[in-house]
């Protein structure tokens, strides 16, 4: 079981109707490795800067992350990102982004990273992303994050890194911008028409689903009384999903299924909380539990269609 994440680690600062936090820990490639280290080994490619203290660090070693390929930079600074939420709260609003040593970033892999069974690009520039996959050949099943900056800005370098990859990760808006197709499952059909044998949507507060080139599988979103702050509940979702999969050794579409259980299970627990605070003391008799509600949850019992017909008379 192993599992490299290559993305950005940052230090966010995020108000929501209903909190404000003014540093924590963030950064895709920080949600993604926590979640995912409840279910696997996991590698942390990215860099930070001189104000990433003992107590940043020891988040990571309290779960077993690998952070060998964690790049520090003493004279630099830590990414910043600086967030608000309104009461839509699938809308983040960009108040600052400060790259420091971000700006600068070039993935370094050892050459352990390199022999990874599974791999997650996420969200940095399309030209590093496939920088990364080129390093990586061998990799059983590499997934691949974006955002609408990319789309807009690098498409061809995106699309090029599309092909390259088994699996997108993105949600409906950025699945609609990169197809120039209003309508998601003609988008999907075009996305996997690209290359990757699987695309995940991520649907916020409705769920997510699951694209391949015959089949698709939806799941509702975790019913919860309170959510508190959405950030980085994508790379959490991707986390438990590809942290999942790296624990079976098949990895076939009922694995994936499942895998977007646990994924959205993952994410639920995100948002209850500032950052990575709640997913950071999560238990796995936590996990299963609410994998057992969402279970219970999407089940219904098949009734033959002479019988329902039957009981509308």
């Amino acid at each position: 079981m192993s599992l490299l994440v290559v993305g950005s680690v940052a230090f966010d600062a995020v108000e929501t109707p209903f909190g404000k936090c003014e540093k924590m820990l963030g950064g895709s490639a920080s949600h993604f490795s926590i979640s995912a280290s409840y279910f696997t080994d996991v590698r942390v490619v990215g860099v930070v800067g001189g104000d990433f203290g003992d107590d940043d660090a020891i988040v990571f070693a309290t779960h077993a992350i690998d952070t060998t390929d964690l790049e520090k930079i003493p004279d630099g600074k830590t990414f910043r990102w600086f967030g608000r939420y309104d009461y839509d709260l699938n809308v983040a609003h960009t108040l600052d982004t400060q790259l420091n040593v971000f700006a600068d970033f070039k993935p370094k892999l050892s050459d352990r990273s390199k022999q990874s069974r599974l791999v997650f690009l996420g969200n940095i520039q399309p030209d590093l992303q496939r920088e990364v996959r080129e390093q990586v050949p061998n990799a059983e099943l590499v997934a691949l994050d974006t955002m609408n900056l990319w789309i807009e800005n690098t498409r061809e370098s995106l699309l090029r890194t599309i092909k390259g990859v088994g699996v997108v990760i993105i949600n409906d808006a950025e699945a609609r911008q990169l197809t120039e197709i209003p309508n998601l499952i003609k988008a999907a059909r075009t996305i996997l028409s690209w290359g990757p044998k699987a695309l995940i949507v991520k649907r916020g507060e409705y769920g997510a689903a699951l694209f391949t080139s015959d089949s698709y599988f939806a799941i509702p979103a975790y019913p919860l009384e309170s959510v508190f702050d959405p950030t980085g509940a994508g790379d959490t979702f991707a986390g438990g999903f590809m942290g999942y999969l790296s624990s079976q050794e098949k990895l076939d579409e009922a694995a994936m299924r499942r895998a977007m259980i646990f994924g959205s299970v993952m994410a639920s627990f995100n948002v209850e909380e500032f950052g990575t605070a709640r997913v950071r003391r999560l238990t796995h008799a936590e996990i299963n539990e609410r994998f057992s509600a969402f279970k219970r949850m999407t089940h219904f019992d098949e009734i033959p269609f002479e019988r329902v017909a039957q009981a509308v008379k």
